[in-house]
């Protein structure tokens, strides 16, 4: 096939080049925690964007979703969350990213939520 300017390309280009995972479904990118962020999974909602949050390091702390990501982060209970604890109390927290199905599986296989499940 030709475009409006007479080159040729290559009509099989799909979409499904450009997602995250690979041949062999392990997804490509995952973000991780890193300097003092910590992954959790959410416990219960609270309503006005706070829920509480059971952390990898055995607190469970009252989380809020920050104003700037508010629009683009939906979390529901039972999501796979890293949370930023707050400098100044450390039972309360940030939640920073949600992970996608895909990732928390990933993360499962790789053992980083192996901890997390015990508890």
């Amino acid at each position: 096939m030709e475009d409006d300017f007479g080159e040729d390309f290559d009509a099989s280009y799909s979409e499904e080049e450009h997602h995250e995972e690979s041949e062999t479904g392990e997804v490509v990118r995952v973000r991780t925690p890193r300097s003092n962020e910590v992954l959790g999974i959410v416990d219960q909602l609270l309503g006005l964007r706070k829920m509480y949050v059971r952390c990898l390091d055995g607190k469970t702390r009252l989380c809020r979703v920050p104003g700037r990501l508010r629009r683009s982060m939906w979390v529901r209970q039972g999501d796979v969350v890293i949370v930023e604890p707050w400098e100044y109390d450390k039972d309360k927290g940030d939640i920073t990213y949600t992970y996608r199905k895909t990732q928390v599986d990933w993360l499962r296989r790789k053992g980083l939520l192996k901890d997390l499940e015990e508890f």
